[in-house]
C-alpha cells in the first residue's frame, strides 16, 4: 500500500478525513488541532507516522519504506491489517 492508497482505504473505512494528513495526497488548510501523518522522513531515513497535537508533531514510528509506514498507520487508525 502506498500513500495514496492509504488516503483513499482510510477515507473507505469511515474515518474522518480530518482525522489525518498525508503530505501530497490529503492535507488541510487550516490545520486541525489533531491528527495522525504519514510523511517522509529527513533524507535517506524513511518514513515517519505520529500525532499531531497542540501545535507539535510527535513522531510514532520510523519506517525504512512507504508500505510499512503505510500499513502501520492504517491498522493503528482502524484496528484493522491494511487491504490488499
Amino acid at each position: 500500500m502506498d500513500r495514496e492508497q492509504l488516503g483513499a482505504a482510510l477515507l473507505a473505512a469511515g474515518l474522518p478525513p480530518e482525522s489525518f494528513q498525508i503530505p501530497g495526497v490529503h492535507t488541510h488548510d487550516p490545520l486541525p488541532t489533531d491528527f495522525w501523518f504519514l510523511r517522509p522522513g529527513q533524507p535517506g531515513t524513511g518514513w515517519e507516522v505520529g500525532a499531531f497535537e497542540r501545535g507539535k508533531y510527535d513522531v510514532r514510528e520510523r519506517f525504512s519504506s512507504e508500505s510499512d509506514a503505510s500499513a502501520w498507520l492504517y491498522r493503528t487508525l482502524t484496528g484493522h491489517d491494511a487491504p490488499g
